[in-house]
């Protein structure tokens, strides 16, 4: 047996190779599961650690070099009772979505399939009599035939999985719903073929049906898995979205000759050619040519970064304005694009999924109800073995089946959180799950990217400042008549501005751009400067009667431009990203609800601080890769603190991915949205307190409703066993139980449906 190669080398403690493995894990359903497959990895000689993440279905082990093999793995999770599955190559695992997809398709058929015959048997079952025909012999028929496919169609995944729980002495919630769904069929199926074994068919009593029952619990888990697997599937589409940035073709040089080949067949050292719009499909340096290039997948900084002969530049990224030619540095892996797919992969693998309380106690309750089943069959038994005395103990036995069977317990969960993510829906906040909802509601730091977040995300024109006596607006109209040729965002910002004022801008000749320096025009008979002081200097004009003005600009995250005119400092203008409208009394909701705020973006720190400033948010990380994002969300983690993290561009999906909660500008990068659990849909940070707040009362109203599930079985259970018979005389009939049992269900979809009531 071979080891798999090392995919993420790094050194340990004692300076000894360390191999970590991402693996995909089949057969998982349950927090239970998640267990089983962990101590089964962790129990492998070898591994340091293992983590399992039902929300993704993979497991991440590390081990030392040559420690372990995969087939060393792969049996110890057989043994589990689960399927470890060897990881496909890179290229394949980022484009194949088809088990996803295959495991929806068939859960969408299985929900379809059981729902058609789910409703008519309640409709017949529930009618109690008010139909005639549903009380003879051919209505109870028609209930078994409805029932039976369903309980042995799709709901044979459950026994399947039942059964392998229980050859590894466990239980799970595929264990009650077999157990219930199982006792509810088998006892229907006696009492509709065999009903004179029941002891009060002697008094002339027809026994009760509970084909519903076994029906309804198997469609309604059906129907969330189904959930589950569309959430899931967010996940992959946050990988494939980021993998699509990167072109699949580059144009390699070859001397003077330019010809089209797959970017993955690039060597450090290629020369490529990027033109204007295309997208640089591998890192490296520019060798000739000027540009703008958009790395706001990267930086998140909204405004391009100007390029030049021995600049550094990243796959990924946007070519906006000049063709450059580009020498290969770094390709696959080792290229900034890489390592941010890396990350989200990383940090998805390391989230847990909601902590179900039903699954944390069915390892308890599942063989608690079964002991008492049995001793209760024993004792009734032993109380009257004839065959009347056998009878009653089968009967009493089903009751305290049937009451303990999870139809309320089932619902808990998904019945609040399909409410929850609905009235979300309607207000604007899509939240991908009950996961998503419940770490909502622990929220206590919320860490804000900057840009297009707390920002609008578009350079504005903020100052216009004049040194020769002549007004803003004429000023104005000089600067954008001098930059109405430039496709740069910065002078976009001030043409835009000009026009909204609806100011003359003059026709220009003889223009020239410098990156990185500004713009030169001739302006009716004047030459007109536009750029940095530098750029001034370089004309032969002084701008040093407003640099004070200008520094002080710059110290409130603004970026001032000198204008000059004929040789002559005309006056300044500045632009900025400015905060967004919502932002103020989002941060002020937050700071009321208790919750601590902070920005962490790529920006430059004075920009960074000022706008910090002006929204009163004391913590500001400033300057960040998208990889050091990712990290400062982990150390916020490791501190404590509940982390939401708010983005809208490429570069925060692993931030986004990483934190308890990824919150997404609806209106920002489909990646972003994809990688994160809650999109605003409305465009803004409006929402995010919403999301907040309606995570709180969903987790509240599913802690009321287990407890609403949780007390008929505590109180049923033991009149169904009889205990209080001695006493009061007192028996719960498979009857009652069931009708204790729909009750339990009714309390909880009751209680979830106030949620439709939310509102701030």
């Amino acid at each position: 047996m071979a080891a798999l190669p090392m995919q993420s080398p790094s050194l340990n403690a004692s300076d000894v190779p360390e191999t970590r493995l991402d693996l995909p894990v089949e057969g998982m359903t349950c927090a239970a599961c998640v267990r089983r497959v962990e101590k089964a990895l962790n129990d492998v000689g070898g591994v340091r650690s293992a983590q399992v993440n039902l929300a993704t279905r993979r497991a991440t082990v590390t081990f030392g070099e040559g420690a372990t093999t995969f087939d060393a793995l792969a049996a110890a999770v057989a043994k589990a009772g689960y399927e470890l599955v060897r990881p496909a190559p890179v290229e394949e695992t980022k484009e194949a979505s088809e088990p996803e997809e295959r495991e929806q398709r068939e859960l969408r058929r299985s929900v379809t399939f059981a729902a058609v015959l789910t409703v008519p048997l309640l409709v017949v079952a529930m009618s109690h009599g008010l139909w005639p025909w549903t009380t003879t012999l051919p209505g109870r028929w028609l209930q078994f035939l409805l029932a039976t496919p369903v309980v042995f169609g799709p709901g044979r995944r459950f026994f399947r999985l039942a059964w392998i729980a229980l050859a590894h002495r466990a239980a799970d919630m595929n264990t009650l719903i077999a157990i219930g769904t199982g006792a509810a069929w088998i006892y229907s199926t006696v009492a509709l073929v065999a009903p004179g074994v029941f002891p009060h068919a002697s008094h002339g009593l027809v026994p009760h049906l509970y084909f519903e029952a076994a029906a309804a619990i198997l469609t309604f888990v059906l129907l969330g898995k189904l959930l589950e697997t569309r959430a899931r599937k967010h996940l992959a589409d946050a990988v494939k979205g980021l993998v699509a940035l990167a072109p699949k073709t580059a144009h390699r040089l070859r001397g003077d000759i330019e010809e089209d080949v797959p970017s993955a067949t690039l060597l450090p050292g290629d020369t490529i050619l990027v033109r204007p719009g295309e997208r640089l499909p591998a890192d490296g340096e520019v060798v000739r040519g000027r540009s703008a290039v958009d790395e706001s997948m990267l930086t998140g900084e909204s405004l391009p970064v100007d390029k030049t002969e021995g600049s550094p530049a990243f796959g990924g990224t946007l070519n906006q304005s000049g063709a450059l030619t580009v020498r290969v540095t770094k390709t696959g892996k080792e290229g900034a694009l890489a390592r941010i797919i890396e990350a989200v992969e990383q940090a998805q693998g390391s989230k847990a999924p909601i902590a179900r309380l039903a699954d944390r106690v069915s390892a308890v309750f599942v063989p608690v109800v079964l002991a008492i089943a049995a001793v209760t069959f024993a004792v009734w038994l032993a109380l009257d073995p004839t065959s009347q005395g056998v009878a009653t103990a089968i009967e009493r036995f089903v009751a305290v089946l049937v009451i303990a069977c999870p139809c309320a317990l089932g619902l808990a969960t998904p019945a609040a959180v399909a409410v929850g993510t609905g009235r979300g829906a309607e207000l604007g906040v899509l939240v991908k799950g009950g996961a998503s909802l419940e770490a909502a509601s622990r929220v206590n730091l919320v860490l804000f990217d900057k840009t297009g977040t707390l920002t609008t995300g578009k350079p504005t024109l903020t100052d216009v400042v004049s040194v020769t006596g002549e007004g803003s607006d004429e000023l104005l109209a000089l600067a954008a008549s001098a930059e109405s040729s430039s496709e740069h965002p910065l002078a976009r910002a001030v043409v835009t501005a000009a026009r909204e004022k609806t100011l003359a801008i003059a026709p220009s000749y003889d223009f020239r751009s410098v990156v990185g320096a500004g713009v030169e025009a001739t302006i009716g008979d004047a030459r007109v400067r536009v750029g940095t002081a530098a750029w001034l200097r370089d004309g032969g004009v002084d701008p040093e009667p407003l640099a004070r003005e200008a520094e002080n600009l710059a110290r409130q995250g603004r970026t001032p431009f000198f204008v000059a005119r004929a040789d002559r400092l005309a006056g300044l203008v500045a632009v900025a990203d400015r905060p967004a409208a919502e932002a103020a009394p989002a941060l002020a909701d937050l700071r009321a609800m208790g919750i601590d705020t902070a920005m962490i973006t790529g920006d430059r720190r004075s920009t960074a601080e000022a706008i910090a400033s002006e929204l009163g948010i004391a913590t500001v990380f400033a300057e960040v890769r998208p990889e050091d994002k990712a990290r400062i969300v982990s150390e916020q983690r490791a501190k404590g603190h509940v982390v939401a993290m708010v983005g809208d561009g490429i570069n925060d999906a692993p931030a986004l991915a990483g934190a308890h909660v990824g919150v997404a500008i609806g209106s920002g990068a489909d990646v972003a949205v994809a990688a994160a659990d809650v999109a605003l849909l409305r465009g803004g940070i409006g929402g995010l307190v919403t999301a907040l707040r309606l995570g709180r009362a969903t987790l509240r109203t599913i802690r009321q409703n287990l407890f609403w599930a949780f007390v008929y079985n505590v109180v049923g259970i033991p009149i169904a066993a009889g205990l209080l018979y001695p006493w009061t005389g007192w028996l719960l009939s498979p009857v009652i139980a069931s009708a204790a049992m729909s009750l339990s269900s009714v309390s909880v979809l009751t209680n979830s449906l106030r949620l439709r009531r939310f509102a701030l």
